[in-house]
């Protein structure tokens, strides 16, 4: 989970960045703002990753709930 912290960390920077580089303002503000928006993505990638394993949970839960019980040995025919 780290490591989408950290990658969600990166892209919120480069946007931040993108977006100051675009709108032309002056390097102090274009880095403080590509700062917050570090740190905004990497909150919301930490929340996404938690929804997104407690789905993936749920679901491999849910599968081994619905798998069937074995089926019972075939017993040999009986003679008459």
């Amino acid at each position: 989970m780290k490591a989408l912290i950290v990658l969600g960390a990166i892209v919120g920077f480069l946007i931040g960045a993108g977006f100051g580089v675009a709108s032309s303002t002056p390097w102090p503000a274009s880095l403080w703002r590509a700062c917050a928006a570090a740190l905004v993505a990497s909150v919301l990638t930490r929340w996404w990753s938690t929804v997104w394993l407690e789905g993936l949970r749920d679901s491999i839960n849910q599968r081994r709930a619905r798998r069937p019980a074995p089926a019972p040995a075939p017993q040999p025919a009986k003679k008459s």
